[in-house]
């Protein structure tokens, strides 16, 4: 149960940042910044939740999954100029 837990937990934080991260200048600091900060969150999530190491690909995949919805959504959702 822990695992379903914290893999949609990952994956909806990371759809926030894969929002701002599409606003932002590829490879400005603010780009990398919105990629690496949810980082620690996960990191800590899972020492919290008492997660095995061999959870880290998934957390990874979430990670990246969330990312590029969130991208994707956001450039769907915002109303054109």
């Amino acid at each position: 149960m822990a695992y379903i837990l914290l893999f949609t937990i990952i994956l909806i934080v990371n759809i926030a940042f894969g929002a701002w991260r599409v606003n932002t200048r590829k490879f400005s600091w603010q780009w990398f910044t919105a990629i690496h900060l949810p980082i620690p969150f996960i990191f800590l999530l899972r020492i919290s939740l008492e997660i095995t190491p061999w959870f880290i690909p998934a957390s990874l995949a979430a990670a990246i999954a969330g990312q590029i919805a969130g991208g994707k959504l956001y450039l769907k959702l915002k109303p054109s100029t």
